[in-house]
């Protein structure tokens, strides 16, 4: 696979199916893929740190989630394919497991919703509902350190060949890079608040905003609070345009 420079992230120049292809085709050979998505603003966490920037291209897949992404691609001229949102990614795992030709555990979020079982619960809940799908197991994200070992033995024994960590960023990626070695799966993957968008107690942005790529401004609207995170956004665009006006 090709792989792009975008600020020192290695990203893989895939389509969202090209990226089912090169993932499966792991699972197939039977050896482990980590699989991280980043979004501009996980771009720019990167730019600042260097020791993050290392875990994120550790990945054997990185996809770009985000349009920043994308254009910053091409403001350097070393285009992208295109966007490979991560919760669709998830999702087409999902459908495409749904038959039981690949068993996936769902690790993150909240322990309890108002429903009274965990997030994780409710989203293999409503995927279930959705394509007939059951997952291999769950657990919630709030697990303690002294708790991974008997997390990880659960994750394990549950024979999943996928396991989806939704721990938030950048937590997830370095839980992941700490641990699977330890881990039997063979798709390893970073998704951030997907879980909480299979459960449905996160909305996604409408179509409209999706096909404008102004996801990130609908997240915003929903979630004021986000503005301080949001500011990564610009400060890598302009970043990008300037570190290509010096070169």
């Amino acid at each position: 696979m090709e792989k792009i420079n975008i600020r020192g992230v290695l990203f893989d120049n895939v389509t969202p199916s090209e990226a089912i292809e090169v993932a499966e085709g792991y699972i197939e050979r039977g050896e482990q893929c980590v699989v991280f998505t980043p979004n501009a603003e996980i771009v720019q966490m990167a730019i600042e740190d260097d020791s993050f920037r290392d875990v994120i291209n550790s990945a054997e897949l990185v996809i770009p989630d985000g349009a920043g992404v994308v254009l910053a691609s091409r403001i350097l001229k070393k285009p992208l394919k295109g966007k490979v949102a991560g919760c669709e990614f998830a999702e087409s795992l999902v459908k495409g497991s749904a038959d039981g030709k690949y068993k996936i555990f769902f690790y993150g979020s909240k322990p309890a919703t108002d429903e009274g079982i965990s997030v994780a619960d409710l989203a293999d809940r409503k995927m279930g509902e959705k394509y007939g799908f059951k997952a291999a197991g769950t657990s919630h994200g709030y697990v303690k350190p002294e708790g991974y070992a008997e997390l990880i033995e659960k994750i394990n024994s549950s024979g999943a060949d996928i396991l989806f960590v939704c721990l938030g960023v950048p937590m997830q990626e370095k839980w992941i890079y700490q641990n699977r070695d330890k881990l039997n799966a063979k798709l390893i993957i970073g998704l951030g608040g997907t879980l909480d968008v299979f459960a449905g107690t996160v909305k996604r942005a409408p179509r409209v905003f999706v096909k404008l790529n102004l996801e990130w401004f609908y997240r915003l609207i929903k979630e004021p609070k986000r503005l301080g995170r949001m500011m990564k956004l610009p400060k890598f665009i302009f970043g990008t345009l300037f570190s290509k006006k010096e070169k």
